[in-house]
């Protein structure tokens, strides 16, 4: 077999920007040429494949806590501290600002994380999974497709990985900082321990989610029971703080404070970031088990120690640290080393969601192909991208000398969060009016407070930009960048091959009047436009001057649900007596094996040998041309991205010794 050295160019379908229903899967070679590939969304549980046992339910709801409650679960090491800056600001702490601040968390608590997320959010799965790309793909085929949603749908994604980059760097900070409480001399030592502990983090995710969570789970099992103990001495001296659940106190705060109430929900808006990223990891437990951790242990533990920090600021208006100073002076290192343990895991949760997001913009041609490694036996879902770990450690790791402390780093949290949860309830509208089937009104009625409420919270985040909210939107701003320049590179690729590309029927014709010599086996060549004639088909005949005795084209689809129909998965359409058009469909959690599903084909009469068959794919080398429908700039920037592909014989899980591939050039 011949191998060219090219550089292989994954092409996103150039149509995945605006089509609707089904699309040629995104990361395959370029229109016309190599097949069009497909990824799935990361982290999350497929059904335990044969040979072994479903966890059980409580296993479920114990691993929940550790994955998904990890962010939300670490946020009262801050957010209260911080939500009464702005009230402390004139020096004078009122005992109606503290109530009216606590008042604002448990609404909040209740409105978006109880309300908006486990009751209403994790019932629009698409198919068991979530996130924003999921509900994306749900809007848009119930809209038959729209650009529009699937310009919210990047944008919100993009947002997504800013918090990504934020979180492990302001919750582990936070924790490590309690040292300083300890003994001064620690001053010195928060930011090594800090970076040292971001690094381990990072280097274990290859192990897989379920090993990290079979540790995790149980640690924050344990640390929500400590919020809980350590604030129950205080409820107990001050019953009167269960007064912040009365509405009364948020809205009287809001209202007498002007401007400044508006910077207090900037950081009251802590308290509920990780939201999101429960709603984007639906797919590792299911709802169930998600909604019971909530409403079960999350939910009650958080108010508690919210209320506990509340009483104790009553009592000693001075304190600096609620969190820490709510326990003994001799549980306070055992509460720093379970706080640490805590916000490592908070990391764990939006670094797994941010997997789950990269798979799926990969999947609907938004990245290029990358590599995926597959951490677990029994569930296909769990996955490791090694690239995107490696982007977002360095990211984490930069944040974190950069800003040196939490205080200065929850300037930067909140606005990514925001606009993440801002676009999920305008696409949760979307779903409920026209896939749920709610009247426009109903549905409205439904959203319209979060909208609000939501939209609330973006204005007192954007106060915060110059202090370093800047830092998510920089984030966003250059992944929008990447997934538009590749989108739009593969489109001019997909219309320059276009212009000079044969119709298959026309070629298949034409072979048919003067038939070259034919040897035996089968010829598997993979494009994304199964109307056109692959190049390596082309390249085949004209240098070897032979045809197979049978001849595939090979089309890869993606569908808009996490897993394609068994009975629909693969189709074989003849178009001669040498030639069959095959289409695959793979859903966008589904990790594409050409060889296996060929073997469906079976039951449609088509006999298929993998020992007698040969893959051609085809290789694109591009180069910038001088007059493209890109900047040069964006060209360098698609060719980089193509150049960092992952190999289509290993997404494809073709065998190595079967791949024929033929090496082209082309400009963009």
């Amino acid at each position: 077999m011949t191998h060219s050295a090219t550089p292989s160019v994954p092409a996103a379908q150039a149509t995945a920007a605006g089509a609707s229903g089904t699309a040629p899967a995104a990361g395959g070679p370029a229109p016309g040429e190599g097949g069009g590939a497909l990824a799935t969304s990361a982290g999350v549980l497929d059904s335990p494949e044969e040979g072994h046992a479903p966890a059980s339910f409580w296993t479920l709801v114990v691993g929940s806590v550790g994955v998904v409650y990890g962010d939300i679960g670490t946020s009262p090491l801050y957010a209260f501290r911080e939500a009464l800056a702005p009230a402390r600001a004139d020096n004078i702490l009122l005992a109606e600002e503290v109530l009216g601040t606590a008042s604002l968390i448990l609404w909040a608590l209740l409105l978006i994380v109880t309300i908006k997320y486990v009751a209403i959010l994790l019932r629009m799965d698409n198919n068991g999974e979530g996130g924003i790309l999921s509900l994306m793909a749900l809007a848009r085929k119930s809209l038959g497709g729209s650009r529009l949603v699937f310009t919210l749908g990047l944008l919100g994604a993009s947002l997504f990985y800013g918090d990504a980059v934020i979180t492990p760097a302001i919750s582990v900070l936070s924790a490590v900082e309690g040292l300083k409480l300890v003994t001064p001399a620690f001053e010195n030592s928060v930011l090594p321990i800090t970076v040292g502990i971001i690094v381990a983090l990072f280097l274990v995710q290859s192990r897989g989610t379920s090993k990290v969570a079979a540790f995790f789970g149980p640690v924050m099992v344990v640390w929500f029971l400590a919020l809980a103990l350590a604030a129950l001495p205080h409820i107990l001296a001050n019953p009167g703080v269960f007064w912040a659940f009365h509405p009364w106190y948020a809205v009287h705060y809001l209202l007498g404070h002007g401007s400044g109430a508006l910077v207090a929900l900037g950081a009251v808006f802590l308290a509920v970031t990780g939201a999101e990223a429960l709603f984007a990891d639906l797919g590792h437990f299911g709802r169930r088990p998600i909604q019971v951790a909530w409403l079960g242990l999350v939910a009650p533990c958080l108010v508690l120690n919210y209320l506990g920090q509340t009483a104790l600021v009553l009592a000693k208006p001075d304190t600096t640290d609620p969190f820490y100073q709510l326990v003994p002076d001799w549980g306070l290192i055992p509460m720093v080393v379970l706080a640490t343990l805590a916000t490592v895991t908070a990391s764990q949760a939006v670094i797994t969601g941010a997997f789950s997001l990269s798979r799926q913009a990969i999947q609907l041609g938004l990245l290029p192909r990358l590599e995926i490694r597959h951490t677990s036996e029994s569930h296909s879902g769990q996955i490791y991208l090694p690239q995107i770990n490696l982007l977002l450690m360095i990211g984490v790791v930069v944040l974190a000398v950069l800003f040196r402390s939490s205080s200065a780093l929850a300037s930067a949290y909140g606005i990514a969060v925001t606009g993440t949860m801002l676009l999920t309830a305008s696409l949760s509208f979307i779903v409920l009016w026209r896939y749920w089937r709610w009247s426009p009104i109903a549905a409205a009625a439904a959203i319209m407070p979060f909208i609000v409420v939501e939209f609330l919270f973006m204005l007192s985040n954007l106060l915060k930009v110059f202090e370093g909210g800047y830092v998510p939107l920089l984030v966003a701003g250059c992944l929008i960048v990447l997934m538009w320049t590749w989108v739009r590179g593969v489109t001019i690729l997909f219309n320059k091959t276009r212009k000079t590309d044969v119709p298959l029927v026309e070629l298949v014709g034409m072979l048919e009047k003067s038939p070259p010599h034919h040897v035996r086996g089968t010829a598997v060549f993979l494009t994304s436009d199964p109307e056109i004639a692959p190049a390596a088909l082309l390249h085949n005949l004209k240098h070897n001057k032979v045809l197979h005795e049978k001849n595939v084209v090979l089309t890869v689809e993606t569908v808009d649900t996490p897993r394609s129909n068994e009975a629909d998965k693969v189709r074989i359409e003849p178009i001669g007596p040498h030639f069959s058009k095959v289409v695959m469909k793979f859903g966008y959690m589904e990790q594409p094996n050409i060889p296996k599903t060929l073997t469906l084909l079976r039951k449609q009469g088509f006999k298929f040998d993998i020992m007698a068959t040969s893959f051609f794919l085809s290789r694109r080398s591009i180069r910038p041309a001088a007059h493209s429908g890109m900047p040069l700039w964006q060209d360098r920037i698609f060719i980089t991205l193509a150049k960092n592909a992952n190999d289509a014989t290993d997404f494809f899980q073709i065998p190595t010794g079967r791949v024929v591939e033929v090496g082209t050039q082309v400009t963009v």
